[in-house]
């Protein structure tokens, strides 16, 4: 198995690298496609989760259910037309069994037909659109995750209970940013003062601030991935904004973004189904792994990587490598017959996750560095608000 240290995340990004290369050659090894952005603003996102899922295919010996693998890592540059072109490569040109990965939701929009439709199985480490999980649902299509609201219907429900009358919300102008605002709003029964919806890979909030202060509300709710996020985190402690209204965020601070941002975070809350300290042995077990081998500490993309190679695992071992028997391994993905870093774990009628959800909060480690921890459970085994819309049972 060749491992990640000697490769720059530019040389990722500017080929497909196969890993496995250097291992005995033997029949029909298990070919795994790993899409995931890992060049521009984002490709930290993409980082965490490759990182996660080579880590678990590390420790399982560079084996996916007991059998040579190779993986293939390709970055889609967040361009959806880039994501489909590198999705049938993948399919045409290696024969992948399964394509996993998919950080963002409108990569995932563009793929999930082409690749669904070639009877390829679709993991998704991160993207759970709406689209997806209800009337778009596909036999093909699993997420490792969650589904898009979910997270954020976490903070709309601690705002609810806070009793905060009054909320500003923004987010990016795509799927997984009207996602974002619907999940909030599904459980926040007050007044929406103002709905900001700003361009994909913005970077100054100045103007969007001031409507903020302007609107004077009782908290401010954004989802703003990456980049974007360690912008605006620097951007509302500086003006001031911290020490009046509470910032509530998902995927806005996290361990992505917080190498960056530092002690400008500390404090804002955020909606998650795991974070490092999650008292789980399987997680504290990944943590210590994870920074080991990568120096730094993993965010929920680096976790559900991680899960979506032992969900692989699982399926490849159950059916005892005969992957082209697509009932079978279906049935073995849909059992989740594995130890999920986040604990209890299982699939909905749709595919995507019935899990616990946390509101987590920035804090400083006794070793200086900055991460997400458990501040209290908001939801417990919480599917989505879609399932009922899938047709499949």
């Amino acid at each position: 198995m060749v491992g990640l240290k000697g490769f720059t995340l530019a040389g990722l990004a500017a080929a497909g690298i196969a890993f496995g290369a250097g291992t005995p050659a033997l029949a029909d090894p298990v070919k795994i496609g790993f899409l995931a952005t890992l060049s521009g603003p984002s490709a930290v996102l993409g980082q965490h989760m490759r990182d996660g899922f080579l880590l678990a295919v590390k420790e399982m010996g560079g084996k996916i259910g007991g059998q040579e693998t190779e993986v293939i890592v390709v970055d889609d540059e967040l361009k959806p037309d880039v994501a489909v072109q590198k999705a049938k490569g993948l399919m045409e040109r290696d024969k992948v069994d399964f394509i996993a990965g998919l950080v963002f939701s409108n990569v995932a929009g563009a793929v999930v037909k082409p690749v669904t439709a070639n009877d390829t199985f679709l993991i998704s480490a991160n993207a759970g659109p709406s689209t997806i999980a209800g009337a778009g649902c596909s036999p093909f299509f699993f997420a490792a995750s969650y589904q898009n609201d979910q997270n954020h219907e976490v903070l709309g429900q601690y705002a609810q209970s806070k009793g905060y009358k009054k909320v500003v919300l923004m987010a990016p102008n795509y799927q997984a940013g009207k996602d974002a605002l619907a999940g909030f709003k599904r459980y926040f029964k007050g007044e929406v003062v103002d709905e900001i919806y700003t361009p994909l890979g913005q970077l100054d909030f100045s103007a969007e601030l001031a409507k903020v202060a302007a609107a004077k509300p009782d908290a401010f709710f954004t989802f703003m991935p990456g980049g974007m996020g360690v912008n605006l985190v620097k951007q509302y402690r500086q003006a001031g904004l911290a020490e009046t209204i509470p910032f509530l965020s998902a995927f806005t601070v996290d361990e992505t973004t917080l190498p960056a941002t530092g002690e400008a975070a500390l404090g804002f809350y955020s909606g998650a189904a795991w974070a490092p300290d999650l008292n789980v042995p399987a997680n504290k077990a990944f943590v210590a792994a994870f920074e080991k081998e990568y120096g730094y500490v993993p965010a929920l993309y680096a976790a559900q990587g991680y899960d979506a190679a032992k969900l692989i695992d699982s399926a490849v071992k159950a059916t005892g490598g005969k992957l082209s028997d697509k009932d079978a391994v279906r049935a073995a993905l849909k059992k989740a017959d594995f130890t999920s870093v986040r604990g209890d774990f299982k699939f909905n009628t749709n595919q995507f996750p019935i899990q616990n959800f946390y509101l987590v909060k920035v804090a400083k480690r006794a070793d200086g560095k900055v991460e997400t921890e458990v501040a209290e459970k908001i939801f417990s085994n919480y599917g989505d608000a879609y399932a009922e819309k899938c047709a499949m049972k």
